[in-house]
């Protein structure tokens, strides 16, 4: 009877494990923007200094919230910042790729996992001022399209593009 158990037991652990491997998607965002005649192309930069240092199971992917697309791309790989984003560039330690946020809705966006040196690309339109903010709320950066530059993302907790 202990016998049995255990093999019911383990063909249910089995058919657990088959249905939560098929059953689960891409945590990736839809949304990729498409390439138009007039919108400027950007490649995508090398990969940071000591970015594959890090071993993937203790790496965790950079976020946002409120949550706004995004895509991956390696070093040379194009990618659209259309007009009207501010696009932010953040390493991705579990894939070794960049991960680009499209700031488009007017808010302020909070940061979780975001280490080292990135990118920033404010194509938004209008006389619009965006800001980087600090652990107590301290402006760190205020800008104004169009803008492109290099941000240590250590002490940035949250942008506002607006």
């Amino acid at each position: 009877m202990r016998a049995k158990r255990s093999l019911l037991g383990i063909i249910g652990v089995v058919a657990w494990v088959l249905l939560a491997t098929f059953c689960t998607g891409s945590a990736q965002a839809a949304g990729v923007p498409d390439v138009h005649t007039g919108d400027r192309v950007q490649v995508a930069p090398p990969a940071p200094h000591g970015a594959g240092a890090q071993s993937p199971l203790a790496a965790v992917s950079p976020t946002i919230s409120p949550a706004a697309n995004w895509i991956h791309r390696a070093q040379d790989e194009l990618f659209d910042c259309k007009e009207g984003n501010l696009c932010v560039e953040v390493w991705d330690p579990t894939v070794s790729k960049w991960k680009i946020f499209f700031l488009y809705t007017c808010n302020r966006y909070y940061l979780s996992n975001w280490f080292n040196t990135g990118y920033y690309l404010n194509k938004q339109t209008g006389s619009v001022t965006s800001y980087f903010y600090g652990a107590q709320g301290q402006v760190l950066r205020a800008f104004s399209p169009p803008q492109v530059g290099t941000q240590d993302w250590n002490p940035v907790w949250s942008i506002r593009n607006c």
